[in-house]
């Protein structure tokens, strides 16, 4: 099965098959297309092993649409939602290292529910010193 076609549309990628069936993923796993523009993300080709966007350095396997997750649940939603935060500096906070941060944030490792508890209630903290800023 190959994608022939493919489309943006409400924070996600989707594939035409060349069998006529519509996948999809979401953006959050790819930021350069997320952030990019409409005229960036014209500018693809269509290769053996996926899909290629030569201008913005990214690329997307045919095989990522057939992932478990075409979008990113709790704490990978959470890391992905928000690239703002520094992966690395909140691995330091956290005693972790950053790939395994990198992991949770990407889908390819599921954190335990005591961690992903651990990591939320991290960002909640990071989050609640910025409110206490004071200029």
């Amino acid at each position: 099965m190959k994608i022939e076609k493919i489309w943006f549309e409400g924070g996600r990628l989707y594939g035409l098959t060349n069998e006529g069936q519509t996948l999809w993923q979401s953006l959050l796993y790819y930021p350069r297309l997320r952030y990019a523009t409409d005229k960036q993300r014209a500018s693809y080709k269509i290769n053996a092993f996926g899909i290629r966007w030569e201008a913005l350095d990214e690329d997307v396997s045919f095989d990522s649409f057939f992932y478990d997750e075409p979008e990113p649940h709790g704490i990978s939603k959470v890391l992905l939602s928000h690239p703002e935060l520094n992966m690395s500096a909140v691995a330091r906070r956290l005693g972790v290292q950053q790939s395994l941060l990198a992991a949770y944030a990407n889908g390819t490792k599921k954190p335990s529910k005591k961690r992903e508890e651990h990591i939320l209630n991290e960002l909640r903290l990071i989050g609640k010193e910025l409110q206490d800023v004071s200029i």
